[in-house]
């Protein structure tokens, strides 16, 4: 499984962050984790609006710092 966050470091990415290593450690799931804050990749994937969350190559987050019980909805 891969995740990635989206953002250029601002508090709501970085949260964002926070809340997806949370998840990664209650769901038991080996995952390649990656926070990325260059604004060159962020676009490739069409997000326009940070944060943004990456789930196995599929944006399925914009703008928004989902909470850690989402984010394993998400994992399953």
């Amino acid at each position: 499984m891969e995740i990635k966050v989206l953002g250029p470091g601002c508090a709501k990415c970085k949260k964002l962050a926070e809340n997806c290593q949370e998840a990664i450690k209650l769901s038991g799931k080996e995952v390649n984790f990656e926070y990325i804050t260059d604004l060159q990749r962020i676009m490739e994937y069409g997000v326009l609006m940070t944060p943004g969350l990456v789930i196995n190559g599929k944006v399925v987050s914009v703008g928004r710092v989902l909470p850690v019980k989402e984010i394993l909805g998400y994992m399953n």
